[in-house]
Formats: structure tokens, C-alpha cells, sequence
């Protein structure tokens, strides 16, 4: 049941999201111009009646129709949904999300059948009046059937609204919308209900609590908050204050929700701030004008009517101060039981997958020939936040190099035709292939730090003339790696615990006092340390600098530091610390080498402890 409210949900936000730019212009015309709006215009406040009744409705259709049956399917959804415009005095925004895709189904399944049986020559001829003939049929059928019973159903909920207005209780919704949030099911009920409701409403007063209900950026935020400054954990510690920007000022909520999967007991805190938001909201009789979407606070004030600005913002304030108090009480509590951030992050994937019917998928990259490569694509679910930021900022790093490359994002869903590399995450592989079949897959974990970017940015900005440049000192380079043996003077035994990036600037000063490296290489080694962990389990970490700092490197080598107390790596410990410093990919042969020797558990664990160089050399030479 969840799995298909959340593919329900997933259809109705590709209808409406890319025709988000729309509700916002006709939000803003509400806000601006109408008798209570900021200035007051009785010739521009009569756009917002048409744009509301006809070009709202019109859009959600077409994209529904394009989504089944591409652009046949567009032109009959539009012509279907006056139907539903005609036949109703709502605004039928959930006629168009119901005539859409139905129309665009009627005329695949036309399609279909009469393929291979039109005469040659008249292909133009039945396309043009079926589409005609079907979109009057089913115009028809929305005027008499599809209209009237959606204003049956907007009539119920909103006198459902009503009753929950008037008796003071709508603040209780907040119990549903923060867990549904988590689950993945916020765009069935927001834009499902709330949006439809809400602009029902804006139209006869110009404002809605509706739209209001789940875009909030303040319960999230305060959430976030209480991790920055309350979290024991290092690493979630600092990855907090970045996940406050993207949530707050970029709007995609779905970056805290790691944050509550890691202790799940935190979920109380918003739903109690937004508990607190909405009763305060319901006092004041405050609305925005339009959807806030993304739920930014910069869309979220810019849909606030004139007189409630003010109302709105202490709104916010008041669920984030509310949502912070309660998160920081219980991160104080249960901070022990608590998961780490990966693992949250990774469990939040794997039921993002599961709600939309998908097995999580394993991480692959394609062979990627830079010389074919004109554009990539990076997508996500909804091809609105984080796929964009990634593009964006991969586009910036290797615009340089790669002026002519073509970097852009869009759902995983609706890839162009002519990418030639789609980046997703693991668990939209599957999805990201039948959408773009003929594309390569990157596969990644995170859009803004990955080393399959890493792998990605290096083979594209790979030119022959930098290899041919200085073709003796690589050459000269690799070759040392052949029968690389680890010497005594490149082991350090028994050393007193320390944190995590003084044990990798330790490696990286043996790396360079041995003469593998230079002494900036140990920076590099830290900043690889923060793009993903080098833990490995059985207590060891192979700690290495990032690909653009391999040009530090002189000559391959590996040295090995011993802490018999270990040294915390996240939730884990590391008794030994490989620093690795590779010419070119050698370092990948290094770390293999390094696994083989060290299959030997019970010479492993005795490693971890002992005094006895020797021991340590005969095991690893």
C-alpha cells in the first residue's frame, strides 16, 4: 500500500513540478495585484482568474499526458481537461491530474492498435483526427462525468478542512506530515490534496493555510540545528552546518532526513514544531498566495501576502526554535544509540528504492571514452535539487579543461536523448538505464563528493599532450612500482592514540620524510579522508591523497603506523594505518597488494599489537 501511494505521489509531482514556475507567477500576480495584494491593480489582478481557471489546469493535463504518451499525448490531454474546466466550478486541478495521464493513455492504446494498419499516405490524415476525435470524446466525458466528480470530492475535503479549521484541530495533521515527509510520501498529500484545496481557497480569499502544512523549512531546520551544536559525532557534527544551507536557502528537505533515520525518536521534534506553527498560523488567519515550492524560506516569504509577512516568518521561527529544543533534548538522551550519518544515508536510499517498488542497486560505472562524450546529464528523482546542485558544481570544476562539455541535470525519469553520460545514485540505476539506454552510467552516492566523480573528472579532462609532456618521468615513475617491498624505515610501532587526521598527517609525514611524497601531500590525504572514509574493517585504514594532488607524488611507496589502542575512524577503530602513495592508478595495485598480505587474520591481529618489526616486515615483504 505504501509502495503504491508513493508511485501515485511520484506521478502527481512529475505533473506539477515542472509547472512550478507557472503557479509561482500566478502566486506572485495574486500577492502583488489583487484589491488586498502589495499594490493593487484592478486591469493586471484579472490574469489571476484565467491563469487559475484555464493555463494551470491546462499544463498539469499536457505533462500528464506527456509522461504517458509524449507529445500525441500532450496535445489531447489539453484539449480533454476543458472538459473539466467547463464542468465544474473548481479549478480543476485534480481533474487535469486525473484527464492527463487518462488521455494520454487513450491515445498510446489508439496508437497501438492501428499502427501497422494505416494506409501509406494517410499516417497524417488518422493521427490528426484521432487525436481530435478522442480529445472531444474524452472533453465530453470530463464535462459530464470526470468534472462533476471531482468537485464531489474537493467539496468533501475541504469541508474536511473546514471542520478541522473550525474546531481547532488542523495543527493535528502535523502527526502524518512530518513521518509521511520521511517515508517519501509528502508529494501524495501535498500535491494530492494540499496544493488542490489550497488554491481553491487562495482564490476566494487570496491566501491558503494549505500550502503552508508540509513546506515549512522549520521544523527540518531545527532539527539540523541541534546537530550542529549537540552532536557527539564529529563527522555528523560538521556535515550539519552544509545540510542547514541546502535545506533552508535551497529548499530540498530531504537532506535532513538522514538526520532523524540516524535516531528515530527525533521525529517528535518537528512534528511538535510543526504542531506548533500551523495552530499558531490557524490563530492569526495566515496563507500564502501560492505553493511555496521548493520549500525554501525564500519561496516560502516570497508567497506571502502583504499584511502577513511578518505572521509568516515568526511562523517559521517558532516551529525551528520548537523542533530545535525537543532535537537537542533528545540527541542528549539517545545519543548513544544512535546510527551514523553513512548508514542513515544508505538506509534512507534503500527506502527511497523500496517506495518506489525498487531493489537498491549496486554501484557501477561504465567505461566512459572522454573523446564521445558531448554531454552529461545528472538526474535524481525529481531532477529538482540535488541532481542540479551536482551538475553545477561539476560543471564548474571541469568547465576549464572541458569548455565545450555540456553539463546539465533533469529527472531520472525524463534523461534527453542525447546524453552521452547520465551520474545518478545507486539506487536509480536501474530506472536511470530504461530512461537513457543509450547513455553510460556513473553510479554514485553522494552528487556533491564522490570518487566515481573523481574517476569521471579524471577521464575526461585526460588529454594526450599532458601524457606526452614528460612521457620518461612517468615511465621512469611507474617502473619503480614494480616489486615494491615495504621497508623497515617505512614502519612505526607502538604509537600513543591519537584522532583521526593526526594519525593521516602522521602517515603523510612518513610518506615525505621517506621520500615518497611532498610535505603538502598529507592535506590531500585529509581532504580524501572527508569525501569518503578509508576505514576498511578489521582495523585498518588506508588513508591516501585526492587525485588532484598526484602530481605531489615522487615515487610510489607505503608506510605503516601502529596503534595498539586503536584510533577512532567514526564508529569504528583502526590498529593499523596504511599511508599509500601512488604514481598514476598504482596506487589501486598497492592497496590490492596490501589486502593480500593481510588475509591472514591471526597474523593480522598479532600485527595490531606487537613490538616486533620483524614480524611486521616477514608478513608484509
Amino acid at each position: 500500500m505504501k509502495n503504491a501511494i508513493s508511485r501515485f505521489g511520484k506521478f502527481l509531482s512529475g505533473m506539477v513540478m515542472p509547472n512550478i514556475g507557472a503557479f509561482i507567477a500566478w502566486g506572485f500576480l495574486t500577492a502583488l495585484f489583487i484589491e488586498k495584494g502589495w499594490f493593487p491593480n484592478e486591469r493586471l489582478s484579472s490574469m489571476v482568474s484565467p491563469m487559475l481557471s484555464y493555463l494551470l489546469p491546462i499544463l498539469i493535463a499536457g505533462q500528464g499526458g506527456y509522461m504517458v504518451a509524449k507529445e500525441r499525448g500532450r496535445v489531447i490531454a489539453c484539449i480533454a481537461v476543458i472538459g473539466c474546466i467547463c464542468g465544474s466550478d473548481y479549478t480543476m486541478l485534480m481533474g487535469a491530474m486525473v484527464m492527463g495521464p487518462l488521455a494520454g493513455w487513450v491515445i498510446k492504446q489508439f496508437d497501438n492498435r492501428v499502427e501497422e494498419h494505416i494506409p501509406a499516405g494517410f499516417e497524417m490524415l488518422v493521427h490528426n483526427f484521432s487525436i481530435g476525435i478522442l480529445g472531444m470524446l474524452l472533453a465530453i466525458l470530463g464535462y459530464y462525468v470526470i468534472g462533476p466528480f471531482m468537485t464531489a470530492i474537493l467539496t468533501v475535503l475541504t469541508a474536511g478542512v473546514d471542520f478541522l479549521v473550525s474546531h481547532s484541530l488542523l495543527p493535528l495533521v502535523s502527526i502524518f506530515i512530518e513521518p509521511a515527509k520521511v517515508l517519501f510520501l509528502n508529494n501524495a498529500i501535498n500535491h494530492g490534496i494540499f496544493n488542490p484545496i489550497g488554491v481553491s481557497q487562495a482564490a476566494e480569499a487570496g491566501r491558503s493555510i494549505m500550502y503552508m502544512l508540509e513546506t515549512n523549512p522549520g521544523p527540518g531546520l531545527g532539527v539540523l540545528l541541534a546537530y550542529c551544536l549537540f552532536c557527539k559525532d564529529k563527522t555528523t557534527r560538521q556535515s550539519a552546518p552544509g545540510a542547514v544551507v541546502i535545506h533552508l536557502l535551497g529548499g530540498i528537505h530531504e537532506i535532513y532526513f538522514p538526520y532523524i533515520l540516524m535516531n528515530p525518536v527525533i521525529i517528535l521534534a518537528p512534528i511538535a514544531g510543526n504542531f506548533c506553527a500551523i495552530l499558531f498560523y490557524t490563530m492569526t488567519g495566515t496563507g500564502l498566495s501560492g505553493p511555496a515550492s521548493p520549500g525554501s524560506i525564500i519561496a516560502y516569504m516570497a508567497m506571502a501576502p502583504r499584511d502577513s509577512v511578518l505572521t509568516v516568518f515568526i511562523g517559521v521561527v517558532l516551529a525551528a526554535a520548537v523542533s530545535f529544543v525537543l532535537s537537542s533534548v533528545i540527541l542528549k538522551a539517545t545519543s548513544g544509540n544512535a546510527q551514523n550519518l553513512s548508514e542513515a544515508q544508505a538506509k534512507m536510499q534503500d527506502m527511497k528504492a523500496q517506495a518506489k517498488g525498487e531493489a537498491p542497486a549496486a554501484i557501477e560505472s561504465a567505461p566512459v571514452n572522454a573523446g564521445d562524450v558531448h554531454k552529461i546529464v545528472f538526474s535524481c528523482d525529481a531532477g529538482m535539487g540535488s541532481s542540479a546542485m551536482g551538475a553545477t558544481k561539476f560543471h564548474n570544476r571541469i568547465k576549464a579543461e572541458r569548455p565545450e562539455l555540456i553539463v546539465t541535470n533533469s529527472s531520472v525519469d525524463n534523461v534527453p536523448a542525447d546524453a552521452d553520460i547520465v551520474v545518478c545514485q545507486r539506487v536509480l540505476t536501474e530506472r536511470a538505464r530504461r530512461s537513457a539506454p543509450q547513455a553510460q552510467i556513473i553510479t554514485i552516492d553522494n552528487f556533491l563528493a564522490d570518487p566515481n566523480l573523481d574517476t569521471l573528472y579524471q577521464t575526461l579532462t585526460a588529454a594526450p599532450a599532458a601524457k606526452a609532456a614528460a612521457p620518461e618521468t612517468t615511465d621512469e615513475l611507474a617502473a619503480q612500482d614494480q616489486g615494491l617491498v615495504i621497508q623497515a624505515e617505512d614502519i612505526q610501532l607502538g604509537l600513543p592514540s591519537v584522532d583521526k587526521e593526526t594519525a593521516i598527517r602522521a602517515a603523510g609525514a612518513l610518506l615525505a620524510k621517506r621520500g615518497y611524497v611532498d610535505a603538502d601531500y598529507a592535506d590531500a590525504m585529509v581532504e580524501r579522508e572527508k569525501l569518503v572514509t578509508t576505514y576498511m574493517g578489521m582495523g585498518v585504514a588506508i588513508p591516501h591523497g585526492t587525485s588532484e594532488k598526484k602530481s605531489t607524488v615522487k615515487k610510489s611507496g607505503v608506510v605503516m603506523l601502529q596503534y595498539p589502542d586503536g584510533v577512532d575512524f567514526g564508529d569504528e577503530k583502526a590498529y593499523l594505518i596504511f599511508g599509500i602513495a601512488g604514481v598514476g592508478d598504482a596506487h589501486l595495485d598497492l592497496l590490492a597488494h596490501v589486502c593480500e598480505v593481510l588475509e591472514d587474520e591471526e597474523a593480522l591481529e598479532m600485527m595490531k599489537k606487537t613490538p616486533d618489526i620483524k614480524f611486521v616486515l616477514t608478513h608484509l615483504q
